[in-house]
C-alpha cells in the first residue's frame, strides 16, 4: 500500500497554539499515522462533507482525504465542542 502525503492548512498552526505542548506531540504522532492509513479504525466521515474526523482525547483532527492523489489535508484541530463550528 502506498504512503499518503500529509499537508496542513495554514489555519492549523493557529489551532495548535491554543493546545498544550504535550497534546501537540500526540497530534503530530496521530497525523503521521494518517500517512499509512488515512481512515483508521474509529474515524468517521462527516455528513455532507468530504472530510473525516479522528478522535484524540477531547480533541478532534478533521482531515480531507484525496485517494486519487494519495493526499491527506489536515483541515482543523481543536476541542470537540469547537472543532465543528464554522469560523
Amino acid at each position: 500500500m502506498a504512503s499518503f502525503e500529509i499537508r496542513f492548512k495554514e489555519s492549523v498552526a493557529k489551532d495548535l497554539r491554543s493546545i498544550p505542548n504535550t497534546d501537540v506531540k500526540r497530534f503530530l504522532k496521530r497525523v503521521q499515522a494518517l500517512s499509512k492509513d488515512p481512515c483508521p479504525m474509529g474515524s468517521e466521515k462527516l455528513s455532507a462533507q468530504q472530510q473525516y474526523r479522528v478522535r484524540q482525547g477531547v480533541y478532534r483532527i478533521v482531515s480531507e482525504v484525496r485517494d486519487g492523489e494519495l493526499l491527506v489535508i489536515v483541515v482543523k484541530i481543536g476541542h470537540r465542542r469547537e472543532v465543528y463550528r464554522r469560523s
